[in-house]
């Protein structure tokens, strides 16, 4: 074995520049004055190590390489830290295949570690506080400074049975459950129980372990399929929108069912308008099939002038509990989890949008909750995980959010959506029949991501960090990458009758959602390490694989191509006429239900419904009542200033460019708007601007995604907070050029355990908050997914429902969001919001109708929706891209700092007059400053205290 330790030369050492900064000024440990950070790596089997040294370990000229240690006598302390055992290394996994390719016929061994120097006047207690920040006992492990040896892999036992499971009471019950980390309530254990007694049987542990992924929250949405009753909404005048949803829902599913009596459950309420417009024919854009796993829609591309037909897809996904205790790994695999999903679909994914949530990351680190980790650490090393994904798959992540609120204490949002296409005539869809082979494509299979499922929908405590290391999965884009290249081609798309990708519950899900019919043999599915029982083949969430069904004679075809992309393929499973899936392993059967069973989702939910009287505060968002701020001589210019500045200062208006900047948003080159626009790059885009993507021909179509979200109204409002994400959402589309009548929504819901009638009354008001924005404007969302375990101790997160908008659109009709020109005039169209902060819907449709015929006839320089920060933001944020200054009309009056859901400023022509619905409230101006009668703030000023608000945390 040879020892390789490589460190960056001085003037490349930023990682240890940053650290010791952290160290000082982050943790307050100011006694530290060095670090030295040395890669570490264990190498085996390799003959040409000097070859090696320099093509595979270190940059020459900025690397030094030691064969032996550094003398480090004059640190203070000195510790090294590896991987956990059994997680994926990616480091490793390179190094391997790149010392394979120097020597092909080698069988090379590479373990990676970290040393890491200390120097200073520290103390022991001074070294347990860094090491507590640094090293997350989820992900690695401190290690001996030693010699590693490899890591001795135990031979896993056989299955056992639950004995006795049958026979059981309600308290051996639960007590089998703890026993066997089940964690499915007692109504499904004896749902399970007298299944099994018909079998007459005890189940296996591996059963056991397969429905209780099967029937978990996420995957089988057991939240949102309660069935709902009871329903209390308290008197209040902010309650008269959830009144008058109410009454809309009550038409819209007699009409969806008629005299059918179907519970009333969340789930329901989430769809209603989709199913109402598939139902009266005003959707016939959206695929139908049980197959994709993403929203799908059906467009037609211009491709060199001809008619081409495709299917747009999109997704939001989370990975809300992965990141809050593993914050790398969680958010790389929320990009990957997510480019699976349509992937499965046969499209190619090529735009990325991410939306996230944090408290307050300048926190101080004692503040530290027990049992958490930092905010800080938490937000940026999931910058880093998502970052790091998508940069090497190569997708333009081209817009971000991340927003801040103390409830997101109790566990992190980390959320994102992604966009991608494919011609309709590449994609085969076809019903899976007897005989037809299931290949599983992609990674090997590990420890990684076991129980994750389950996991994902339980309440965190303090033991979670301690005992929830195996439920997080470490995410590889290169194979991910790979899978991407392979159902890209043609050849290879049209053999795929059926596509599953796999997330969470593994192959039991994966494969086992493909047929009523199916016999995996888990015996052949690939392997990271040997190990690995049954159980764990069959519900591991190792990430970059997909189950293909295929007809028998395409096998070898397929399988041919997937070697040439660099890829495993190889047949696992067979589908049957039997209706069970059966699972074996080493020649022992430890699956085998009915298909029917599996598919139930377990005991059907009953929660009452209390729905309480919201409290509106005047600073947040909508209450006409709230006084006016009025701008003439009489008012205080040095406070108006003040008020100005702070606005831009809060943490959820401040500039987020700093995180922005570690994201490539032109990956494959079709990127319209980058994240920031203007010449100097400071105006926050409103979304997502993507053309299609071709591998050849020329076309200008585009898609738009835009996202509307405010986590503090969902605290004092859900239903209000629902119903302006998605006229939020909406606008942002307008404003960028886009038709809002054929916008297509996906909603992303995140709520705190639901364990009372008031805390259920929460996203049942906040569904009918966005049901009633669907209604009235006449768009629905055709997919979503939820959250519902947002609770740490007494801290829940903030009641969400965010709303995801896509639309399809001419690239030359856009419409970016920086001032243009000097001297053209600014207007504001404007929604009114009654006493009962409801929007007039019929103004706001007419508005934004009017916003698209002037965006088609090119009247429109600039727009933009106006959101958190009000007027004072927007016009800021405006001015930003070009240095472009602007003066408001001295007779324009109106609240400079409230959020105005549903309005939205434009930039026109100094020669344009537009109709008397338009608020002419200023005009753009040469001199760089905002000039409100006798106020004048530069814009210098302004980008000061904008971008310095995170500039110590990123």
């Amino acid at each position: 074995m040879t020892r390789l330790l490589v460190e960056k030369r001085e003037p490349f050492r930023l990682s240890e520049r940053y650290m010791l900064h952290e160290i000082k000024d982050v943790i307050g440990i100011s006694k530290i004055t060095n670090v030295r950070i040395f890669n570490g790596y264990d190498i085996e089997n390799v003959k040409n190590i000097n070859k090696a040294k320099t093509a595979v370990f270190s940059e020459p000229g900025q690397d030094d390489v030691y064969d032996e240690p550094p003398n480090l006598n004059e640190a203070a302390f000195v510790f090294a830290i590896t991987s956990a055992v059994g997680q994926y290394n990616q480091c490793e996994d390179s190094a391997t295949l790149l010392l394979r390719l120097l020597e092909p016929k080698s069988e090379p061994v590479v373990r990676t570690f970290k040393q890491i120097a200390l120097y200073g006047d520290l103390t022991e207690a001074d070294l347990e506080i860094i090491k507590t920040y640094y090293v997350n006992p989820l992900e690695m492990r401190e290690i001996p400074l030693s010699l590693t040896k490899a890591y001795e892999y135990s031979k896993p036992d056989k299955i056992s049975t639950v004995d006795g499971f049958i026979k059981a009471n309600d308290t051996e019950l639960l007590e089998l459950a703890k026993k066997f980390g089940i964690a499915m309530n007692i109504d499904d254990l004896n749902f399970c129980k007298d299944y099994f007694h018909k079998e007459n049987r005890d189940p296996t542990v591996t059963e056991m372990k397969v429905l209780d992924t099967y029937w978990s929250d996420h995957c089988r949405h057991s939240t949102f399929m309660t069935t709902l009753e009871n329903i209390q909404v308290e008197e209040s005048k902010y309650n008269i929108g959830l009144k008058q949803a109410q009454e809309l829902y009550e038409q819209a599913h007699q009409y969806v069912y008629g005299n059918v009596n179907r519970p009333l459950c969340l789930m329901d309420i989430a769809t209603m308008q989709m199913k109402k417009q598939i139902k009266n024919g005003e959707l016939a854009d959206m695929e139908l099939t049980d197959e994709v796993n993403a929203c799908s829609i059906n467009a037609t591309a211009k491709i060199d002038g001809k008619p081409v037909d495709i299917l747009v897809m999109f997704k939001n996904e989370t990975h809300n509990h992965p990141t809050e205790i593993e914050p790398f790994g969680g958010a790389a695999t929320c990009l990957g989890g997510g480019i699976r999903d349509p992937l499965s679909g046969r499209a190619f994914v090529y735009g990325a949008m991410r939306v996230t949530g944090s408290a307050d990351p300048r926190e101080a680190i004692k503040d530290t909750q027990q049992g958490k980790l930092s905010q800080r650490k938490i937000t940026r090393t999931a910058t880093d995980g998502y970052s790091s994904y998508g940069n090497q798959i190569g997708i333009a992540s081209g817009y971000l959010n991340e927003y801040y609120d103390q409830g997101f204490k109790a566990k992190r949002l980390e959320c994102g959506a992604i966009i991608g296409a494919v011609q309709k005539e590449n994609i085969t869809r076809e019903k899976p029949k007897h005989g037809d082979v299931i290949v599983l494509v992609g990674g090997k299979t590990g420890r990684d991501g076991c129980g994750g499922a389950t996991g994902s929908s339980k309440e965190q405590d303090e033991e979670t960090l301690i005992k929830g290391g195996a439920e997080v999965q470490k995410g590889n884009p290169i194979i991910e990458r790979n899978i991407i290249r392979l159902f890209r081609k043609p050849v290879v798309s049209k053999m795929i009758k059926k596509c599953n990708d796999f997330g969470a519950g593994g192959v039991s899900v994966a494969v086992g959602e493909l047929a009523d019919g199916i016999n995996i043999n888990l015996d052949k599915v690939p392997v990271k390490y040997p190990g690995l029982d049954g159980t764990e083949l069959a519900i591991s969430e190792s990430q970059e694989r997909m189950a293909v069904v295929l007809d028998e004679k395409n096998l070898e075809a397929f399988i041919k191509e997937a070697t040439l992309e660099n890829l495993i393929a190889v047949k696992i499973a067979e589908v049957t006429d039997k209706n069970r899936i059966v699972m074996t392993w080493l020649g022992d059967t430890i699956v085998d239900m009915s298909s029917d069973f599996l598919n139930s989702g377990g005991i059907r939910q009953k929660a009452n419904i209390t729905v309480k009287a919201p409290i509106i505060h005047r600073h947040s968002v909508l209450d006409t009542e709230s006084p006016t701020v009025h701008h003439h001589s009489a008012i205080d210019t040095q406070s108006l200033k003040q008020k100005w500045l702070n606005n831009l200062t809060d943490l959820n208006n401040c500039s987020q460019k700093i995180i922005a900047d570690q994201f490539n948003f032109v990956a494959g080159g079709v990127t319209v708007f980058a994240p920031y626009g203007g010449k100097y790059k400071k105006t926050p885009e409103q979304g997502l601007a993507m053309r299609l993507p071709l591998i050849e021909g020329d076309t200008t179509f585009s898609t738009l995604m835009t996202v509307g979200y405010n986590p503090s109204l969902g605290c004092e409002s859900p239903f209000h907070a629902a119903m302006y994400a998605v006229i939020e959402s909406v606008t942002k589309i307008v404003t960028m050029g886009g038709d809002y009548q054929k916008i297509r929504l996906s909603f992303q819901e995140y709520f705190e355990r639901l364990t009372t009638a008031d805390s259920w009354g929460k996203p049942y008001s906040a569904l009918m908050g966005a049901f009633l924005a669907q209604e009235k404007l006449g768009i629905p969302a055709i997919g979503g997914k939820d959250s519902m375990s947002g609770s740490y101790k007494d801290i829940n997160v903030p009641p969400s429902l965010i709303s995801f908008a896509v639309a399809v659109v001419d690239t030359t009709k856009l419409v970016s969001r920086a001032f243009k020109d000097t001297n053209s005039k600014v207007f504001m169209l404007k929604t009114p919001i009654n006493d009962s902060s409801m929007p007039d819907f019929i103004i706001l449709k007419q508005n934004m109708s009017a916003i698209y015929e002037l965006v088609q006839t090119g009247v429109i320089k600039a727009a933009s929706s106006i959101g958190h920060g009000g007027i004072a933001r927007t016009i800021s944020e405006m001015s930003f891209g070009n240095n472009i200054g602007f003066s408001f009309n001295p007779s324009f009056i109106d609240n400079l700092f409230v959020p105005q859901y549903g309005s939205i400023v434009l930039e026109v022509g100094s020669d344009i007059n537009l109709d008397e619905q338009f608020i002419l409230i200023g005009s753009t101006t040469k001199i760089p400053t905002i000039k409100i009668e006798k106020v004048s703030i530069s814009l210098d000023e302004m980008l000061n205290v904008w971008e310095g608000v995170l500039k110590d945390v990123f």
